[in-house]
């Protein structure tokens, strides 16, 4: 029950955060943000808190220190709007939070459940993480974007992520997606990928900050962070 009603209050909030963020952004948006990433990160303790018994309990102590990184980079990421002075630190801030909490993620998903007598199933993600990472750096002119001094991290930001999204959604067929753990990771994992899509506009394109680009990209993150903090439900 505890989690049903830390997900409506989420919903709400993320639904208040977003007209203030298309309305007048600053300070009070952020709060606001910030409640709905706490809301999150607390829905992921209430999940766990179902299983504490699970010998895979181990993966839910990881996903929620994921999910407080998570928390972390969205305040740190919203402060550049709030501090324009200090755009960079923030956004590298930003940055690197969200790769530590995929990390986490990976590290959870690499102790509980993979079988490296399949390596096939590590393998493969691997590949295809790489392609993306490299087809980040080749879209940026055709997609009309400068990266700047943002190029690195983007790319292997965008590793990070997509390592952990092709991983998961391996692991749940080498499961027959009978794990539904791993296809909410999974699910979690592809609400990143486009949310992180749509924020690269954001960031880095010209154009695309229209109040469509900033609801699409906050709705499917938290998507992302409900969905993945949903997965604990069934350890």
């Amino acid at each position: 029950m505890l989690f049903y009603v830390l997900l409506a209050a989420g919903i709400i909030s993320c639904i208040a955060f977003n007209v203030l963020r298309v309305r007048e952004g600053g300070v009070k948006a952020l709060l606001i943000k910030g409640l709905t990433s706490v809301l999150f990160a607390s829905c992921g303790a209430a999940a766990a808190m179902m299983n504490t018994a699970s010998e895979n309990f181990s993966f839910a102590l990881l996903v929620i220190v994921g999910l407080v990184f998570g928390l972390m980079g969205d305040i740190w990421l919203d402060l550049k709007w709030v501090y324009p002075q200090d755009n960079d630190i923030f956004t590298f801030a930003g940055f690197g939070a969200f790769m530590t909490g995929h990390i986490i993620f990976l590290a959870g998903l690499f102790i509980n459940y993979v079988d490296f007598a399949q390596i096939k199933y590590i393998i493969i993600p691997a590949i295809l993480a790489v392609v993306l990472a490299v087809g980040t750096l080749v879209i940026e002119k055709p997609m009309k974007m400068v990266y700047g001094k943002f190029k690195a991290i983007t790319a292997i930001y965008g590793f990070v992520l997509a390592f952990m999204t092709f991983l998961s959604a391996s692991l749940a067929i080498m499961n027959k997606f009978e794990n539904m753990t791993l296809n909410f990771m999974f699910a979690g994992g592809v609400f990143f990928l486009i949310s992180d899509l749509i924020l690269s506009g954001t960031y880095f394109g010209e154009g695309k900050r229209r109040p469509v680009d900033i609801i699409t990209n906050h709705t499917t993150y938290y998507a992302a962070q409900f969905l993945i903090a949903a997965s604990l439900m069934f350890i």
